[in-house]
Formats: structure tokens, sequence, C-alpha cells
């Protein structure tokens, strides 16, 4: 069973979970109108993960005897000029999720909750990885610069990007 402290602290993360979906789908709709589909396929597949992350989340929760407490999301930005502009923002806003997965680790061990410790382990290893795809896209802009030819055919490696369930989802309630 989770302690109140927990169950609050894991529904703030839902919370966050979510709002980083509507940022990514945001993201995704602002390139797909500028006419970068690839770079608005890499999002919208990012957008998928983080409603993933929320559903990780909830059905851990529920698992737990808990109760999932939905709030508001808060509005997000709508505009980037360049995609390197968006990849920035997704580094800087992946780096304060990793803080929050960070401090709900933290948490856990406060708590003695030994069984959600090890459920945000995960959560601990994908955000190394989410934030390290983001800083190799950071890269990768600077490197082309202005190149139109290389803009073309970043987008089109970022078209090539397929969805993928969350592994924890996956066997989830098993």
């Amino acid at each position: 069973m989770l302690s109140k402290k927990m169950e609050d602290a894991l529904n703030e993360q839902i919370n966050a979970e979510l709002w980083s979906a509507y940022l990514y789908l945001s993201m995704g709709m602002n390139f797909e109108a500028a006419g970068r589909p690839g770079i608005a396929n890499w999002f919208k597949v990012q957008f998928k993960e983080e409603q993933d992350h929320a559903l990780i989340f909830m059905n851990y929760i529920n698992s737990r005897g808990g109760k999932v407490v939905l709030k508001p999301i808060a509005e997000v930005p709508v505009k980037w000029d360049t995609p390197l502009d968006a990849f920035v923002a997704t580094l800087e806003h992946e780096r304060k999720v990793t803080s929050l997965i960070n401090n709900l680790f933290a948490l856990a061990e406060e708590e003695k909750d030994y069984a959600t410790r090890e459920n945000l382990k995960w959560f601990v290893t994908e955000q190394v990885e989410v934030e390290e795809n983001a800083q190799v896209l950071i890269d990768k802009f600077r490197l082309i610069g202005d190149n139109g030819m290389g803009h073309y055919m970043l987008d089109q490696e970022l078209a090539a990007r397929v969805y993928t369930v969350a592994a924890p989802l996956a066997t989830a309630g098993e």
C-alpha cells in the first residue's frame, strides 16, 4: 500500500507526464504546420511515449491500492522558430523531468517504499536515454546549421522513427 505522501507525489508525476505529452504534441503540430513531417513525427512519437509513462504511473497507483487523481494540465508553449530551438527546449524539459523522477526515487527511499523505488528504476534509466537522444539531435542540428539539404536529410531520418510501447506498460498488471 502506498503512503498518502507517495500517492500524492505519484499523482503529481502523472500530471507532469501528461503535460510533457501535451508539450510534445504541440511541438509536433508546430513542425507539421511548418512542412517538416519528420520532425513532427519525432515529437508525435514522443507524445505517445509520455502518455504511456502516465499510464504506467496510473497502473502502478491502482495496483498498490491507491487512487489516481487527474488534475488540469497547464498550458504549453505553441511556437518554436527552428528545430534546434525545439530540441534545446526538449532537453531542458527532460532535465526537469529527470529531477522529478529523482525526487520520487528519493521519496520512495525516505518512505522505505521499496516496491515504488524498484518501479522507478526503469524511469531513471529511461531519462538518461531521452536526454542523450535530445542532445544528439541538438548536436546534429548545430552541425548542419542552415544547410537545407542537411535539414531535409535529418527530417527524413526522423520520419522513420516508430512508436513502441514502453516496457513497463507491456507488463503492467502481470
